[in-house]
């Protein structure tokens, strides 16, 4: 089943049609996004990955919100989501699980995302659009990848970093 824009701002699936969705090993961490068009960019991220779930961390704005939804396209009803208190708790706890995390920040630990070669399941954290991912995530972060940068911008939108490593990961899985 596939839905244009106009279908899904409308739409409130049923639970039989969310279990009927084949999820790939993927989570989406978001660690205090400020901006209500990345929090439903990403959801429509999580949605066009087919992702397992979303985290939702900390301060930020959650579902629902016109504005979200607006973003989001009415994706965030048929993405499974959980709101937070803590980025890092989430992170230990996915990371019990055997769930590799994958930081995506500026770091002098970093990596290219060229040279990712994650294994499943696997999260994927994003940080705050002005501070960051918080030092103690990285800390807990299996690997920290970073998209190079070739104009005088230091940084790429938040939910742009989470598109280009998610399609790559998505690479591995085929």
């Amino acid at each position: 089943m596939k839905l244009n824009a106009k279908q899904l701002r409308k739409s409130v699936p049923a639970q039989n049609e969310l279990k009927k969705i084949k999820r790939n090993p993927i989570y989406l961490v978001l660690d205090q996004i400020i901006d209500t068009y990345n929090i439903g960019s990403l959801f429509r991220l999580a949605d066009a990955i087919a992702a397992t779930k979303m985290y939702l961390c900390g301060e930020m704005e959650y579902p629902p919100s016109s504005r979200i939804h607006k973003a989001a396209v009415g994706t965030e009803t048929w993405v499974p989501w959980e709101k937070s208190e803590s980025t890092l708790e989430t992170a230990k706890k996915l990371k019990k699980e055997g769930i590799q995390i994958i930081a995506v920040e500026q770091s002098s630990l970093s990596v290219s995302y060229s040279n990712l070669k994650p294994y499943f399941p696997c999260a994927i954290v994003v940080g705050n659009e002005t501070e960051g991912i918080d030092q103690k995530v990285l800390d807990e972060a299996d690997l920290i990848v970073e998209l190079p940068m070739f104009g005088v911008n230091r940084s790429f939108n938040v939910w742009g970093s989470a598109a280009v490593v998610a399609y790559k990961i998505l690479e591995s899985l085929n």
